[in-house]
Parts: C-alpha cells; structure tokens; sequence
C-alpha cells in the first residue's frame, strides 16, 4: 500500500484488508490533480485509467467493484462477474473481491464481521444516511450486528459542513438525539453538520457499538483530499475493502 494512502485504525481481522485513497500519487492534472479514479466528473479518460492501473497495483490482486452511486439505499451484492446497477453500498463474502466507495466529502463507512468472512463499504452523504444506507448494508451483510465492525472514512467535518434546516429537520423529525450533531451555523437558518456523529448514531441504533475512525476533514485538507463542497469540480478517492 501506497505511503500517502490510509490504512483503516480497526481490530479487524488480518485477512479483511482495506484503504483509503487520497488525492496525490496520480497523473490527472488541474481540478482533477491527481490520483482522480472517478470517470464521471469530466477528468480525461486515459487519466482515470491511469490512475486506476496505480490503485491496482496497490490491491494485491483484489478486483475493485465499482458502483454507480446515486444517493440512495440499494445494496449490490459482490460476485467478481456482474457489473452491479446503480447502488450505494456492496457486500462480498468472495476472496479477492473488493468494495469499493467514491467519495468527495460523502462519508465512505466499512464494514467486517468479526471472523473476517464477509465486508462491505457504503456511501453515506446526509441523503443515505437519512435514508438507511448504514441499515440496509446491514442487512445486506446477512450478520448479527453485535458481529460487526464499522470504519469511518474521510470525509467532511463537523465545523466545514453547513446545512439548511431542512437536513436538520429530516434526521431530528425521525431521531431527537441527532439533534447533538448539529450546531447552529453562520447565519440564521442554517446549521453545521456532524456526519460522523449521525453515521454513529445510525450506526449504534442498528445494533453495532465496534465503530472506528472519523476526525477527517476533507474540505480543510486541501493538500490531501478532494473536496466537492470546497471546489465544485473536483476528483474523488476511493474507500475499500477485501477479503485476502
């Protein structure tokens, strides 16, 4: 694995492997620099090739399943033959296969089970997570969630993430308690969003209490991250995980 790549801070087993890419070791160049693996922001499609035989080469053979994301709940189940339709979440009990996220200040969330016989990886931005992303990769892993572990990747934090009332409204309405993940932004209205804080809670409530990183921020470390919320027209880095 690459020096300037991250290796999840998690107890989990020695076969479940995993990482975070961030933005440097490609060759895109501008708003796409570098390591951009995205193939629909507008980056040229020989970089994103490129770029993508890099992060292979950092895999140790494991094949990347890459989804269309979309926001929503859907839950693709990993085969290393299929390519999944649009989904925001994967599951493998399959050597070799990883689950892969793209993200740009989207919260990337990990998942093992305790014995290290099934992953998964989901993309978590407010919308999936007000809608159960976290819950329905969950049940996806077919695995009782007091057997689960959970990691949270890069994404945007706490004091650089500002709502509307509407995205406070929609966790509150459903939950009181995620009302201590948001704090009153800089004008009237609007509100700073703790997604790591509401991925826990989610998390919690469905029965995992293992839940690991956080403390990222991918809008403040401009030298290490994309950023959508920063730059608009950007890259993205991936979040994976795989069984050896």
């Amino acid at each position: 694995m690459r020096a300037e790549w991250i290796c999840p801070d998690w107890p989990a087993p020695k076969h479940v492997r995993a990482l975070s890419t961030t933005r440097t070791g490609g060759v895109s160049t501008g708003v796409y620099a570098s390591l951009n693996l995205a193939e629909h922001v507008g980056d040229a499609p020989a970089s994103v090739s490129e770029n993508r035989v890099h992060l292979q080469a950092g895999l140790a053979g494991a094949r990347p399943g890459w989804l269309k994301q979309v926001h929503g709940t859907r839950v693709a189940r990993l085969d290393g033959h299929a390519v999944p339709a649009p989904a925001d979440a994967s599951v493998t009990s399959e050597p070799k296969q990883a689950c892969v996220i793209m993200t740009a200040d989207c919260l990337p969330v990990l998942f093992c089970d305790a014995k290290g016989t099934r992953v998964a990886a989901a993309h978590a931005g407010w919308r999936g997570l007000a809608a159960g992303v976290l819950e329905a990769t969950l049940v996806g892993m077919q695995e009782t969630p007091s057997e689960v572990m959970a990691w949270l990747g890069p994404a945007i934090g706490p004091k650089s993430y500002e709502v509307g009332e509407e995205v406070r409204r929609t966790f509150v309405e459903r939950d009181a308690a995620a009302a201590s993940a948001f704090n009153p932004g800089k004008v009237t209205g609007k509100w700073w969003c703790d997604l790591y804080a509401l991925a826990r809670q989610r998390l919690e409530a469905a029965g995992i209490t293992r839940i690991y990183g956080g403390g990222y921020c991918t809008y403040t470390e401009r030298e290490r991250f994309f950023s959508y919320r920063r730059d608009g027209e950007c890259g993205r880095m991936a979040t994976l995980v795989w069984l050896e």
